[in-house]
């Protein structure tokens, strides 16, 4: 085995580490079948240290992340932590240190998963949204004005730059000319309200695309995309959006898809260290009782696998959980049919 990666282990709170387990489990099969080898470093940021220590991410771990090849979360949030202390101090705090600036969301309907969408197939919806990461009404500028008073105004920044918009959108482009599926990129923003945001956005998407004739262009309303989505969600093949309503329509996505149990995503830093998670929170109900859905993380180590550059693992685990889906009854935790150890277990098998 000459390949070697580093990967950074984040299990997180309450069902993370029990999916990341499953997801490790075909991590350790995949590697041998393909001749590479996995060197983890395990982290315990999330809830618990929190409630401990008072820390969340020191900067001397964050360091460290950026050293690795891959960083593997499983989920953050924790009942007895208010809810942003966390998303802030280490989701977005990773994403913006390590400037993942793409959030990447495959949307798939796998064989045997049951869809809300009537009369619709996998080959229906198979899509991808690109979501910028870094910016938006995410980078948490604003202020209050005479707060606690009746006359009380609370501002919230969305701060969108050219730099930060056009790499997005150049890699939207490319994305779509690779994936070869209908070489369509969607742009869903909202230029009838937001018209300085989305003028930005819309005039910088359209001096791109003139580098990219072989891509048709399209752009639809945030609002438009929603119905259309839940409508004919086989007419999109690539859509790119801003953070805010990238992070709305991608959970619409993942219920079309069969739920957060099947959902997975990427932060993406194209030229540096990128993080892999399944899409759902932590779940703390379902914590312990074995019956989580660990596909959602698998996805997303397969995901993680593509970005390495291991295509052929990458395709050997997406292709075994096509191969398990038909066998189970539902996406949903405590419904499935199997334990979460036990689909784990089939992934490994059907590589």
């Amino acid at each position: 085995m000459d390949k070697k990666y580093k990967i950074a282990v984040i299990p997180g709170d309450g069902t993370g580490p029990e999916v990341i387990r499953e997801g490790l489990k075909v991590l350790e099969a995949v590697s041998r079948k393909s001749g590479f080898r996995c060197d983890k470093a395990t982290y315990d940021f999330g809830g618990n240290r929190y409630l401990k220590t008072g820390e969340i991410l020191p900067d001397s771990a964050l360091e460290e992340l950026k050293s690795m090849d891959a960083i593997y979360l499983g989920a953050v949030g924790h009942p007895d932590v208010k809810a942003g202390i966390l998303e802030k101090g280490l989701l977005l705090k990773i994403r913006f240190s390590l400037e993942q600036y793409i959030n990447l969301r495959p949307v798939r309907l796998y064989p045997g998963v049951w869809t809300p969408l009537k009369d619709k197939e996998p080959g229906d919806i198979d899509f991808v949204v690109v979501r910028e990461n870094n910016e938006g009404l995410y980078a948490g500028e604003g202020e209050f004005i005479r707060k606690g008073t009746i006359d009380e105004i609370a501002l919230q920044v969305s701060r969108n730059t050219r730099r930060g918009v056009e790499r997005c959108v150049r890699f939207a482009f490319e994305y779509t000319k690779k994936r070869e599926k209908n070489r369509k990129l969607t742009l869903c923003g909202k230029t009838n309200v937001l018209t300085y945001a989305w003028d930005l956005w819309e005039r910088t998407f359209n001096e791109v695309a003139a580098e990219y004739p072989e891509i048709s262009k399209d752009y639809a309303h945030v609002d438009a995309v929603c119905m259309w989505m839940v409508k004919n969600p086989e007419w999109f093949d690539v859509i790119v959006t801003d953070n805010m309503f990238g992070d709305i329509i991608t959970d619409l996505a993942a219920m079309i898809q069969g739920g957060m149990g099947i959902a997975a995503g990427g932060n993406l830093n194209p030229e540096g260290v990128s993080m892999f998670e399944p899409i759902g929170g932590s779940a703390p109900k379902y914590t312990g009782k074995n019956v989580i859905n660990p596909l959602a993380a698998i996805c997303a180590l397969s995901m993680l696998l593509e970005n390495l550059g291991e295509h052929e693992a990458s395709s050997m685990v997406e292709n075994s959980v096509k191969k398990i889906t038909p066998k189970m009854k539902s996406m949903a935790a405590g419904r499935m049919g199997y334990s979460t150890s036990e689909v784990g277990d089939l992934v490994v098998k059907n590589l």
